[in-house]
């Protein structure tokens, strides 16, 4: 017994001691049965593009695909997990339910299938891997051709065997252009809808575009010529030939404009810039430089007036022409070479600092780059230099802050690392920072939209803690693709509410204690602030879907307590959980039949993650739960489509009646003979259309109750009255006002709905009190 006992002591010791490694190790399971990060299975950052994910998951395909691993039984499960992670990361919607919720906010379906290896090695991503070719989406395309630059796009198709045999050709043709126009790409296979939208009906095929004018398609044989000659004359830059009588006209104009030039001098050494190099040349420096030729064998002392050393010079604005040390001589005939030399010589963006700074933004619209001393790359302070030139017809002047001089304003402004913002002219604190691509086209549409826009950057001195004004406030992260991709969204639907909403948006990363106080706890997290009202946005990442949740927002009511309903009240009610995609789904839909039914039935909604002991109570078990609570009782929806007009028809149906059913003695002695105006729906009970159309009599019935009655006659039952009355068809609809001693009838055998009707209506009504 005592060996027993101590034992068992042991026993329990050792369960002691191994009570915390079991629980370590059931947690691990229970992780691993969840599925690794997806980002991890890719192998990229959570703030990585979408180019960066499709390359990632192309290196893994070329390696992991099943059939490079036929002795592995496991390689098919294992593909799936990331083919599923590639599927989901890709679509920016599937990221943001991802990011938010995890893999339960998602369709178990996503990733079911891959291609085989073939399609990944060949046939994925053509020009994801070539620096020259810009891989454009729907998410950046409009911004990209209609910033003011130039772009030839090719819209291609993974399987179209013309889209490969052109691909080395491309690839050539955008190096000899890099840097002159634009070259992009646009894979239709993963943006079908943009390339419909474009009416692309035929691979490849080939467009120039130019802000504010039609795009222009390349018809002719795919070469590299043929593509160089036909982009080249959209380059419509002046090249302006020099001489004697006006040479310095030409360049003094030139100065007062802010514009530099680059001189080729010509002679019969041949070292000048051949004509196509000009046209290159001034199309790649269009809005700094003018680019003109000057020919000095006719012009011999004019050249030697210039004291030309080497055949082609730079003079920034404002520069003496008897050298004072801010000419460029070039001594390189390569377009390129020209460009960057050029480029670095021009002055660059003007210097605001604390003292000028607040009083040049007061009044005028500003595009403000804030860098750290040597942070900030030369390429990317070159492109700037070309900002100015872009948004000069747009009113917006472009400077930039060193926030090394003056850390104290970039502090103030919350301004930590190097960026652009966009100032309005209404002061230093009206201001939008960018946070999308950092490229030349993506910054130009920005500066456009946010001008004309309503968003303000949020931080805690300007944060909309009263209330008094309705808000929507967007908490992010500007690492998260999904928020990157709303906020041209937000400021479309800010130009639609201008002075009825304030829009603002709020960067978590930054102010992370105003988002805790708020509990955000994924981005992007969107907020309606209305008084004491609080809505979360769940709706699709675009203006429309904005705008039309802001509309409901006012007739909708987020419910917690069905209960204590006031007597009379009828509810329709959505119990969701924010992680559901079906519910996700219903919400748009939810929103349109609160519209529909403003002013007829109350509509909810209960976020049972959020209500859980609520939920409970109602003995909810699953979402989307949809139901009704007429009076005392409640009614479950189990209709198959959840549209808002199935919904709504389902909702009106347990309302009270508006209309009576009438016989044909009530027919005779209250329609015919009697003194009231009365609406008729002649139905037939086995008539689909007048099933669907009872809920729609019944609105019109209410609309018009206290001036016209509403009555239903059954044709079915009573086929000699509706025979008599001259219908045909079901349902009709005729209305029968009394005027003194006549009885007449306004319209008849109309089958259309009831905003028809509720018109004609209306409008009948309004003739007859007229009248008397």
């Amino acid at each position: 017994m005592g060996y027993r006992v101590i034992l068992g002591g042991r026993r329990r010791h050792l369960v002691q001691l191994l009570l915390p490694l079991l629980l370590l190790l059931f947690l691990v399971a229970a992780v691993l049965a969840e599925g690794r990060d997806y980002y991890d299975l890719l192998g990229v950052s959570r703030e990585a593009t979408t180019r960066e994910i499709r390359q990632a998951f192309k290196k893994l395909a070329l390696t992991m695909h099943p059939d490079k691993n036929p002795g592995d039984p496991s390689a098919h499960e294992k593909f799936l997990q990331v083919n599923r992670a590639y599927e989901v990361l890709k679509d920016e919607d599937l990221r943001k339910k991802y990011d938010k919720y995890g893999e339960k906010g998602l369709d178990e379906q996503q990733g079911g299938r891959y291609e085989s290896w073939n399609f990944y090695r060949y046939d994925f991503g053509i020009y994801d891997d070539d620096l020259e070719i810009i891989t454009l989406d729907s998410g950046d395309f409009e911004a990209a051709v209609n910033s003011g630059e130039i772009w030839f796009v090719n819209f291609y198709f993974p399987r179209c065997s013309h889209c490969h045999e052109l691909a080395p050709t491309w690839r050539e043709f955008a190096k000899e252009m890099d840097g002159v126009i634009r070259i992009g790409a646009v894979n239709c296979g993963d943006n079908n809808h943009l390339c419909r939208r474009k009416g692309i009906n035929s691979y490849p095929s080939l467009f120039i575009y130019r802000a504010g004018q039609r795009p222009e398609k390349f018809n002719g044989e795919r070469t590299k010529d043929n593509l160089v000659r036909f982009s080249m004359q959209f380059i419509t830059t002046t090249i302006t030939q020099l001489w004697q009588g006006n040479v310095f006209n030409e360049i003094e104009q030139a100065f007062s404009s802010g514009l530099g030039w680059l001189i080729t001098f010509c002679s019969n050494t041949g070292d000048c810039l051949e004509p196509r190099t000009r046209q290159k040349l001034a199309g790649m420096l269009d809005g700094l430089v003018k680019v003109g030729w000057m020919d000095c064998i006719t012009e011999e002392k004019l050249c030697e007036s210039f004291q030309v050393g080497i055949t082609t010079a730079l003079f920034p604005p404002g520069s003496a022409l008897d050298k004072d040390g801010s000419v460029l001589w070039l001594n390189t005939l390569d377009s390129k070479e020209i460009y960057n030399q050029a480029m670095n010589h021009l002055p660059g963006l003007e210097l605001l600092t604390s003292d000028s700074f607040q009083r040049k933004l007061a009044h005028h619209r500003w595009l403000v780059s804030f860098t750290f001393g040597d942070r900030s790359s030369n390429a990317a302070s070159n492109e700037y230099k070309k900002l100015q030139a872009f948004l000069r017809d747009d009113h917006i002047q472009v400077g930039r802050v060193d926030c090394i001089s003056d850390a104290e304003l970039c502090q103030s402004l919350y301004i930590h690392k190097p960026c652009v913002a966009v100032f309005k002219g209404l002061g230093i604190h009206d201001f939008e920072i960018h946070h999308g691509k950092d490229v030349l086209y993506n910054i130009v549409g920005f500066a456009r939209d946010s001008v004309r826009a309503h968003v303000t950057t949020l931080r805690p001195d300007n944060f909309p803690s009263d209330r008094k004004e309705p808000w929507l406030v967007d908490f992010f992260a500007p690492w998260c693709p999904p928020c990157r991709a709303l906020l041209p969204e937000l400021r479309k639907a800010s130009i639609q509410l201008a002075g009825r909403m304030k829009f603002g948006t709020l960067d978590c990363t930054i102010h992370h204690n105003l988002c805790s106080t708020y509990n955000i706890q994924a981005y992007p997290t969107t907020v309606i602030f209305n008084g004491s009202s609080v809505h979360e946005y769940e709706g699709q990442h675009s203006a429309d879907g904005i705008l039309e949740f802001i509309q409901v927002v006012r007739n909708y009511i987020y419910v917690v307590c069905v209960a204590g309903r006031a007597e009379g009240q009828i509810w329709a009610v959505d119990f969701y959980a924010p992680w559901c995609g079906p519910c996700q789904a219903l919400m748009p839909e939810w929103r349109r039949m609160a519209r529909l039914l403003s002013g007829q039935i109350l509509v909810g909604s209960v976020d049972c993650q959020r209500f859980q002991s609520f939920c409970q109570s109602q003995s909810v078990r699953a979402y989307p739960e949809i139901r009704l609570y007429p009076g005392n009782a409640r009614q479950s929806y189990n209709g198959w489509h959840r549209d808002s007009h199935s919904l709504r028809a389902w909702a009106l149906s347990y309302l009270p009646r508006a209309s009576v059913d009438l016989t044909p003695e009530t027919f005779r002695s209250l329609v015919l003979s009697g003194r009231d105006h009365w609406v008729l729906d002649f139905y037939a009970p086995w008539c689909g259309p007048c099933q669907h159309f009872a809920p729609e009599f019944e609105v019109l019935a209410r609309i018009l109750k206290g001036e016209v009655w509403a009555g239903k006659v059954d044709c079915q039952a009573h086929y000699q009255t509706c025979q008599s009355a001259g219908i045909t068809a079901y349902p009709s609809v005729r209305f029968y006002p009394y005027l003194g001693t006549r009885r007449v009838r306004m319209f008849k055998n109309t089958n259309t709905y009831m905003k028809q009707h509720s018109f004609l209506m209306k409008k009948s009504l309004n003739s007859l009190r007229a009248a008397s």
